[in-house]
This record gives C-alpha cells, sequence and structure tokens, in this order.
C-alpha cells in the first residue's frame, strides 16, 4: 500500500498564475482517490467517465472556495442518469454518487444522451457552510444543462454566474482522472492600456496553448510533464500543491439511527425475510451488515435510576 506522501503525489491539485497576475492555471490528477470512489460500485464505462469528470471539475472549482465549507455538483436529469453528485470540501477530500434509472444507455452516451433527452436536465452548484456557522444558509445556483460535455456545462456556469472567462478541459476513465483550469482574473480599477493589452494577450496564449490538450494525454501524463509541455515558455507563479483525498462521512452509528427511525417492526420484518440487515451508503457504496444481535441491541433503551440501570 502506498504511504501518504505517495498518495499526495498522484492525487493532488496543482496552481499558477501568470507571470502578469492576468490568468490562473489549475492542473488536478487523481487516482487512488478515484479508485476508492469506485470500490463498492459498477457503473457503465460511460457513466464512469462522467462521473470521474464531475470530480476533476469539483476539486478545480473547489480550490478557489474562500469559506471552510464543500461545493456541491449536481446533475439532474430526466434520462438514464437521474443524478449525478459529487461534493469537494474546503480540504479537497471529496465524495461521489450516481442514482441511474432501470433503462439502457443510449447508444450515443453523452452527456445529454444520458442526462438530458427529454431537454428537462438541470445543473446545480451548491455551495455548503459548515455545519455550525452561525446564520448558515447554503447558496444554490440551478441553470439548465447546456453543453455536450461537463466542462462545456460548467464554462457556460461560470460566465453566468461569476462573469468571469473560464475554460475547462476534463477527462477520466476507471484508473485516473483528470483537468485543467485557465480563469482570466479581473484586473484591478484603474487598469491602464498597456496592462489591458499584456492581459488580453496573455489570455489568448493560455487558451492557444491548452486546446492542444487530447483526453488521451491527460490521462496518459503525469501532471508535471503535461504541464511543461504546455506552458515551457511562460515564467509561472508556482502555489503549494494540495493533496485530494476520498472521504464518506457515512459510520455504522449513522446507519444504526436510520435503521432505528425505520422501527422496530420494519427492521424485524426485513431480518425475517433476509437473516440479516444490510444497509448501503448512498454515497460510497460501502455495506453495513446488523444480524439478529445487532438489531435487537438497537432498540434496547436504557435509562439510569440513581446508580441503577434498568432496560
Amino acid at each position: 500500500m502506498a504511504d501518504d506522501a505517495s498518495q499526495w503525489r498522484s492525487d493532488a491539485l496543482k496552481k499558477f498564475l501568470f507571470d502578469d497576475r492576468s490568468v490562473r492555471v489549475e492542473s488536478v490528477r487523481i487516482e487512488h482517490a478515484w479508485l476508492a470512489a469506485q470500490a463498492h460500485h459498477q457503473y457503465p464505462a460511460p457513466v464512469t467517465a462522467l462521473l470521474g469528470e464531475l470530480v476533476a471539475a469539483s476539486t478545480l472549482l473547489a480550490a478557489n472556495l474562500k469559506f471552510d465549507g464543500s461545493l456541491l455538483l449536481q446533475l439532474q436529469g430526466d434520462g438514464a442518469i437521474a443524478l449525478m453528485v459529487v461534493e469537494c470540501r474546503a480540504d479537497l477530500s471529496i465524495r461521489a454518487t450516481v442514482k441511474m434509472r432501470e433503462r439502457p444507455l443510449p447508444v450515443e452516451s453523452d452527456l445529454q444522451a444520458m442526462l438530458n433527452p427529454g431537454g428537462t436536465a438541470k445543473f446545480i452548484v451548491v455551495l455548503d457552510p459548515p455545519k455550525h456557522t452561525p446564520g448558515r444558509q447554503a447558496y444554490q445556483g440551478v441553470v439548465p444543462l447546456e453543453g455536450d460535455t461537463v466542462a462545456q456545462a460548467l464554462e457556460q456556469y461560470m460566465l453566468r454566474s461569476e462573469q468571469l472567462h473560464t475554460r475547462i478541459w476534463l477527462a477520466a476513465d476507471a484508473l485516473h482522472c483528470s483537468g485543467l483550469l485557465i480563469q482570466r482574473l479581473p484586473l484591478q480599477g484603474g487598469a491602464q492600456q498597456a496592462e489591458i493589452e499584456t492581459a488580453d494577450e496573455s489570455w489568448a496564449r493560455a487558451q492557444h496553448l491548452a486546446q492542444t490538450l487530447t483526453p488521451a494525454e491527460m490521462l496518459s501524463t503525469d501532471q508535471d510533464t503535461l504541464l511543461h509541455r504546455l506552458f515551457w515558455q511562460e515564467t509561472l507563479l508556482v502555489f503549494e500543491s494540495q493533496p485530494i483525498t476520498w472521504k464518506c462521512s457515512c459510520t455504522q452509528e449513522r446507519v444504526a439511527d436510520m435503521l432505528r427511525m425505520l422501527g422496530k417492526a420494519e427492521v424485524d420484518e426485513i431480518l425475517q425475510e433476509q437473516g440479516k440487515v444490510e444497509v448501503a451508503c448512498e454515497f460510497c457504496g460501502l455495506p453495513y451488515v446488523f444480524d439478529a444481535l445487532d438489531t435487537e441491541a438497537l432498540f434496547q433503551t436504557t435509562t439510569v435510576l440513581g446508580s441503577k440501570s434498568v432496560h
């Protein structure tokens, strides 16, 4: 098993600025965390690729958040894929899930075909502050699902909601997911004409260099080599690399609480039919199994009277 340091090297987000500070560059490559995300799921290959692209995209966007909360990217549609959700927290820990309908995937298994055959699909971005934040209220942006790819859908969202010119390249398979983001940053008020022209040139050059990327190249090439190929002639301001990890919030205790909410009668009925109660986390798919002794213990209440416990 790889140690933490080697995982950080292969699961990392790297950030840069062009020398004139007018263009942001972010690169992400995820291997270990992406394999963990799939450990208890078996999605069709086109669904896996789409989910991997959304995972990579979530880290690229979350890396620029200015608060200690979570970013959720959600695709909600009327096709074979009913729902696809990725959560990326401020520490770049991720979790993801897909809800499928019982229907075959379309022959053309692209974003629109799998999610939006009826034209009602939505792309939803949620910024969720930490649970104990005073006056906590999540921000939710909802737009129609536009574009042929996740990258195009995100570019449209960023232009509409943030008024930021953003270009995104994404690629994923069962082993890796990879992404590159370039973003034009607003100039400070009172910028001189020369500064505006320099920023225009930097943005045009960044797009020209990045659009040479292919999905195959993104999946087969490590970040440092890829970035060198693209920007070797540029002077880049380099920020510290950030590790990406897989982390689901499910626990045995949370599942037990959910079973208590179902009630003893329903849990006993499941136990009689199946000999056990098995519940899988909707995000990570990890199975939690409760046998007869476990379920009996769920509904034992204990109150303390003085020094005695009454069951």
